[in-house]
Parts: structure tokens; C-alpha cells; sequence
């Protein structure tokens, strides 16, 4: 029976969860967090119990011993004491998106598994294009088509990110580009959805409304409130509520460079997001943080029938959200996992690529090339090291299933920072003038050397590629270059239907309308007179044929 408590204080917390956190931290060398609990409020040890107890200190201290090991000899490793069975299936964290390709560059990149063979380019069997290929393209899109008929595909949009660098303190997917419409990014990605499920109904002679396409939203938790509400506000953009599921990424402890986790205050520890290959921890997690009983993503995904999962980042406003194309290329090589790429053109540009690297595949950055490497050339006069990696993949379900045990293998990446702490002796805070500890983060593309069929498909990048990054004004990546490249896109499809554009009228067809171009055969002879929104096939005001 717990203690009596006075009236309006806060309960003790549990002694049993207090014995049993005690006896697992200092089992992995990690027992220092309890430096200061004796002398906190009931409030704060529970604060700090909770805390400790959402973390697989176990997990933690082999994710660091593989880092340190890839990231040798930068590091001392530092021997642990680990349970390796203890809390095996104790679920882990996840993190920030998509705020770039992928490609960050200037951390310390350690693959996983760390090999020793060198980069290679990507041999001719391994890729796939819809540049010039129309035939092969059709086919794939039927067989992508079929699957989405069939409801096994759900599509995953990493989503955690706030549009910092954009001026803006709202999750990224809120943003406005400036469009006609003053669609959102999460607007036109829903659009695209409903109207993918609507084609796979009418091409499969299915009844209208059962197609659906599960929507995965993988927030933070500086931005899942003001995401579900958004959500919420706009009506879930017109797809039915129990389609769209939120959750959200996770985090893992900061350490010293010793590998010792580090304090924010004598009540809490120093916590970071894990990278968006966090994102595979968090699949397996409880959906619902305040109910441990409810199920896994994972789970929701198999009790569904989801056996193909398309996975996107947040920020580019021409993505096309489970694309039937690229899904029905990986069924067809039956692969496990997909890669879409775009054409790297320029030695120089700053972009990861997806390479090989022995037998196994990976993403290398831009920075790991060497000059030589870097302005190779392929016997088609193309770069070899061409394939732009875009943060757009395919996985199975089976696959996603098998990464846990991968997780065990793989050399999270070290971020090396100044990153403010507590002494140990008095708990007076600290500010390192120089990097103190480590910040160790995992990319969604980290499983690639896990698998022996990975597809990847070139596409182009004017079609489907167009990144928002930076701030409103920068000459490239932000909210002007979004919007000119996705009206520039419509003009096309207008175009080749024979339609015609005054100069100076934009016209924004939204994707209730079309998904990729197609159905646009009404706007055959068309003159746009004036800047228009399309909101439905073949209704415009102001157009004279």
C-alpha cells in the first residue's frame, strides 16, 4: 500500500518502478541519473521516472557502441554493461524529418554495417526509368493500380518538421506556397489520395468509397497538436477520418563523449530526435502514448491488409503520394525496397546518391566522393554516381517487420555538439564552449545494406521533385521555386492537350482533378485568358475556346 499523501500534494512515486529503474541503469553503467533524486520534489521524481522508464537504456548503450565503433577512431569505445535480452522489445524512438534529401551534410557519417569495399555506381540491373520508357511505365502503373484496388497500399509521410528556415513555427506541411488555391502541402498531398483511390475504383470497377489509401502521419511532439488540428479544421481534406492516422517520432538520450547520458537539469535527461530513421522504432511503439494497450503502426498495418507501404518526406509539393507507378515496378522485380531517384547532373551538386558499395546498397553523400568518383562518367555519357537520392520509398510490410532485428546491426550516425548539461557534483548548470556529447541519429535509407532487392527508379525531376527548404526569397529550394515548378508542371499537361496560356495566366489544376496529367482531354483547344483554379474537370470560368 502506497504512503498517505497530504492534500493537494503530489503522490509518492512507486517504489517497486523506482527499485526496478535503479537496478536497470546501474546494471548498463548508467545509474548517475539518480544522482539528484533524493533531493527532488515527488512531482519531479515522478517526472524523471516517467522518463526513464519510456527508455531502453540497454538499447541506448549498443546503439552507442556500434556508432562509436563505425565512427572509430574519432571515439574511444567505451565498454558497457549490457542486457542484451533485457527489454528486447522495449520500443525505441524516431525522428525529425525531411527538412532535406536526406543529405546532411558536415555530421560524421558512419555506414551500417560499416564495410570496407568502396563506393561503386549503381549497375544497369538495378535501375529503373520512366524517362523515355512509356510502355514499361504503363505497365507498372496498372500493376500499382491493382494493388491500391486491392487496399494493400498505405502510404507514410514523414511529417515532423517545423518550417524553422521558413520563417514559420507551424509544422512544415501547413505551409503555403503561394498557389492559387492557397493550398497547403498537406492539401495537395490529400488530394492526391482521394484522387489516386477514386482511379483505382473506376479502372477496377470498384464501388465508390471502397478504395482506400491509409495516411500515416508521422508528427513530432513539438507538432502533432497543431497537426491533428489542422487536420481536424479542414475536414481531413476530404478522406474519411479513419484513414488518417497520426503518430508520432521519437528521441533518444544525448551522451558525453564517453557514452554517459547526459542531465538538462537534475530532474531530466537531455533528449534529441533520432533522424527519420527513427521512424522505424516508432512503427513499432503503442499509436496512442497515454495507452500503452493500444497497437503498433505495425499492427495497425497488418490487421489492415497492408502489404505496400510508400514512404515520402513532407516538403516537396510535386511528390506523388503512393504513386502506382513506382509501387508497380517494385511488385514487378519483387523487391523489398524501393528508392526513387532523380538525375544528378552536375559533379558539384550537393546531393546524396544511391550507390553500391560491395554487395549491398547505400546512400553516399556528396561529401564522401572523391573528385575523381564525383565526375565519373557511365558509358552513356551520364554521371555514374547519378542516382539524386529524394527521401521517397517503398518498402513490404514483411520487410518493415524484419528491420528490428537489422536495428541490433546498424552504426546510428554522430552528431557531434555543445550540448548544455548539469554538473554531476552541485547539479549547477553547464554551457560547453566546445562539443561536449553526441546527438546520434539514424536515416530512413540506413536499411539499404539490410537487403539484397532494392529497386530504384530515375523519374524526372521536373515532374516530381521540387524541395522546399529554404526561406521565402533564396534563389533556390523555397516557397517561390515550389510554386513556380508546380504551375509550371500544369502548364505542361494544359499544353499538351492543346490547351493555350496567355501570358501571364497561371493556371493551378488541383489533384481532385488529375493526378499526374491525366483526364485533361476538356481543355483540348482551350485559351486561358486570365490566371484560374481548377476545381473540377472541365468547369472554368473565363476561358474563351
Amino acid at each position: 500500500m502506497s504512503a498517505p499523501t497530504t492534500s493537494g500534494s503530489s503522490p509518492s512515486p512507486s517504489a517497486d518502478l523506482l527499485a526496478r529503474l535503479r537496478a536497470d541503469y546501474k546494471a548498463a553503467d548508467q545509474s548517475h541519473v539518480f544522482t539528484f533524486y533524493d533531493t527532488l520534489s515527488p512531482s519531479d521524481q515522478s517526472s524523471l521516472l516517467a522518463q526513464l522508464d519510456s527508455i531502453d537504456v540497454h538499447r541506448v548503450n549498443r546503439i552507442y557502441k556500434n556508432a562509436v565503433a563505425a565512427d572509430s577512431p574519432h571515439t574511444p569505445v567505451i565498454q558497457h554493461k549490457e542486457l542484451e535480452d533485457v527489454q528486447a522489445h522495449k520500443s525505441g524512438a524516431t525522428l525529425t524529418v525531411a527538412e532535406t534529401l536526406g543529405n546532411l551534410i558536415g555530421r560524421s557519417r558512419t555506414p551500417s554495417p560499416p564495410p570496407t569495399a568502396e563506393w561503386s555506381p549503381l549497375r544497369d540491373e538495378d535501375c529503373a526509368t520512366v524517362i523515355n520508357n512509356q510502355a514499361e511505365e504503363a505497365e507498372w502503373r496498372e500493376i500499382g493500380l491493382k494493388a491500391i484496388a486491392d487496399n494493400s497500399v498505405a502510404v507514410l509521410l514523414l511529417a515532423g518538421g517545423q518550417g524553422t528556415r521558413l520563417g514559420s513555427s507551424l509544422p512544415k506541411g501547413m505551409y503555403d506556397i503561394g498557389l492559387p488555391s492557397k493550398s497547403s502541402l498537406f492539401a495537395l498531398q490529400a488530394g492526391r489520395i482521394a484522387k489516386l483511390a477514386r482511379m483505382a475504383e473506376s479502372k477496377y470497377g470498384k464501388k465508390d468509397g471502397s478504395v482506400s489509401i491509409r495516411w500515416y502521419v508521422m508528427t513530432s511532439g513539438p507538432t502533432r497538436p497543431e497537426t491533428e488540428r489542422f487536420f481536424k479544421e479542414q475536414g481531413y481534406f476530404g478522406l474519411n477520418e479513419k484513414d488518417v492516422i497520426f503518430f508520432e517520432q521519437g528521441v533518444l538520450p544525448a551522451l558525453s563523449n564517453e557514452g554517459k547520458l547526459l542531465l538538462a537539469s537534475p530532474s531530466s535527461l537531455s533528449v534529441a530526435p533520432d533522424g527519420n530513421g527513427g521512424l522505424y522504432a516508432s512503427l513499432r511503439r503503442p499509436m496512442r502514448s497515454s495507452d500503452p494497450s493500444s497497437p503498433s503502426i505495425l499492427a495497425d498495418m497488418r490487421s489492415n491488409g497492408i502489404q505496400h507501404i510508400h514512404v515520402y518526406g513532407v516538403d516537396n509539393c510535386l511528390v506523388r503520394v503512393a504513386d502506382p507507378v513506382f509501387i508497380g515496378v517494385c511488385i514487378s522485380r519483387k523487391s523489398e525496397c524501393g528508392a526513387k531517384v532523380v538525375r544528378k547532373t552536375i559533379p558539384t551538386e550537393s546531393v546524396g546518391v544511391v550507390a553500391r558499395r560491395g554487395q549491398t546498397f547505400g546512400v553516399v553523400e556528396y561529401s564522401e566522393l572523391s573528385r575523381e568518383k564525383s565526375e565519373m562518367r557511365h558509358s552513356s555519357g551520364q554521371l555514374a554516381f547519378r542516382a539524386a537520392n529524394i527521401v521517397n520509398h517503398y518498402f513490404t510490410m514483411d520487410f518493415l517487420d524484419r528491420v528490428e532485428a537489422m536495428e541490433r546491426k546498424m552504426a546510428f550516425h554522430i552528431a557531434r555538439k555543445k550540448i548544455p548539461t548539469v554538473s554531476l557534483e552541485d547539479g549547477s548548470p553547464v554551457k560547453p564552449s566546445e562539443p561536449n556529447g553526441m546527438k546520434l541519429e539514424l536515416f530512413v535509407f540506413d536499411v539499404f545494406p539490410y537487403t539484397d532487392s532494392l529497386t530504384v527508379l530515375e523519374v524526372e525531376r521536373q515532374e516530381e521533385f521540387s524541395p522546399l527548404k529554404n526561406a521565402p526569397g533564396s534563389a533556390t529550394d523555397g516557397p517561390e521555386t515550389s510554386r513556380r515548378d508546380l504551375l509550371a508542371q500544369q502548364k505542361r499537361w494544359l499544353e499538351a492537350q492543346g490547351a493555350k496560356l496567355a501570358d501571364g495566366a497561371e493556371v493551378e489544376v488541383l489533384p481532385q482533378v488529375t493526378y499526374g496529367g491525366e483526364g485533361l482531354e476538356w481543355a483540348s483547344g482551350k485559351h486561358f485568358e486570365k490566371s484560374e483554379v481548377i476545381r473540377e474537370a472541365g468547369k472554368v470560368e473565363g476561358l474563351s475556346a
